[in-house]
């Protein structure tokens, strides 16, 4: 759905609740593609209950998972799979929503919305401050992993099936790929 007027999160907040989920992209409300598949949704369970065991035990913060709305600015909104926020910044999570950028965002790729993921919100993630982006490309069978504060434009790394993830944000943190893909 595209409209002449640029939208705001209040615009975004008065839509009825239909079911559908939207995105705000520039004050542009975007219809997400229909319910992930299956196989999408046991590799953001598998990354979220690995990252989320993790940040517990060491007290870091919260993860959070969508459906989720990370409030940008006005007239951007997103969803991503994944969220962590440190605890330093967790004033950033309120009743609605995330109100600012996470630390981290993982973002599950599925044809539908690929190329979104790795432009137009690459580019959000990388102005509005996130310090680090997963991108789980299950087709590729590999994870790049962003630092934008370092190289907005390439990923600092990519991690392949057999590997296991590492996070210079999450130390100590270890992610065997190989059991995700094979989901």
């Amino acid at each position: 759905m595209s409209t002449a007027t640029r939208l705001t999160y209040a615009d975004y907040c008065a839509l009825p609740d239909d079911g559908a989920r939207y995105e705000l992209l520039a004050g542009e409300l975007v219809m997400m593609a229909p319910a992930p598949t299956p196989r999408h949704q046991k590799v953001v369970a598998g990354i979220a209950h690995r990252l989320t065991g993790h940040v517990e035990s060491k007290r870091l913060g919260t993860v959070l998972f969508a459906p989720l709305d990370v409030i940008l600015t006005e007239q951007e909104v997103v969803q991503p799979d994944i969220v962590f926020i440190s605890k330093a910044r967790e004033g950033i999570i309120r009743e609605k929503g995330i109100f600012g950028a996470p630390d981290l965002c993982v973002e599950v790729l599925s044809p539908s919305t690929r190329e979104k993921d790795l432009t137009v919100k690459r580019e959000l993630y990388t102005r509005h401050g996130v310090v680090e982006l997963w991108y789980v490309d299950l087709e590729a069978r590999r994870v790049e992993l962003y630092r934008p504060r370092e190289e907005p434009t390439k990923p600092q790394t990519y991690f392949y099936e057999k590997d296991a993830l590492v996070s210079p944000l999450l130390p100590g943190f270890e992610l065997a790929l190989e059991p995700l893909f094979k989901a």
